[in-house]
């Protein structure tokens, strides 16, 4: 296989990591569709800019293990080659990882909302929407995950 269409399948294994879970307040997974959720009504007290950490799966890991694996090998002969594909695949691995990191981190939103009832709440979520102090939302609430809608 040549480098070329090895990158490519390490970068559609990172893409695809990527878009495994969004922490966005707008996307549901299939798996919450058409579930009653519970719907809190309250009053923005903060919003805060937050970095929401990329995966950390084992696909950034093992995808540029073998990167560095194949690229390693082509340097010198014999048990130069065997030393070099061992060296690349650890280098590559950790390169690996730290692409997929990188490339899968959001920019987040740290929401503090007073609940009519008086109760204080903090929720982080992907800064895909634009919220304002003071702003009437809404908690939406379903299997231990919240969302703050507008």
């Amino acid at each position: 296989m040549n480098m070329m269409k090895v990158l490519t399948l390490l970068l559609a294994a990172l893409v695809v990591a990527g878009c495994a879970s969004s922490k966005s307040g707008s996307v549901y997974s299939r798996d919450e569709a058409r579930r009653e959720a519970t719907v809190r009504m309250g009053t923005l007290e903060s919003v805060r800019a937050v970095t929401i950490e990329g995966t950390k799966t084992p696909v950034g890991t093992v995808a540029g293990g073998a990167v560095g694996g194949i690229a390693g090998s082509s340097v010198g002969g014999g048990r130069g080659s065997a030393v070099g594909a061992v060296l690349g695949a650890v280098a590559g691995g950790l390169v690996g990882s730290a692409a997929e990191e990188g490339l899968t981190r959001r920019q987040g939103v740290e929401l503090t909302v007073r609940l009519d009832n008086g109760e204080m709440r903090a929720i982080v979520q992907e800064a895909d929407e634009t919220f304002t102090v003071g702003q009437r939302v809404r908690l939406v609430s379903q299997g231990g995950v919240t969302r703050v809608t507008h």
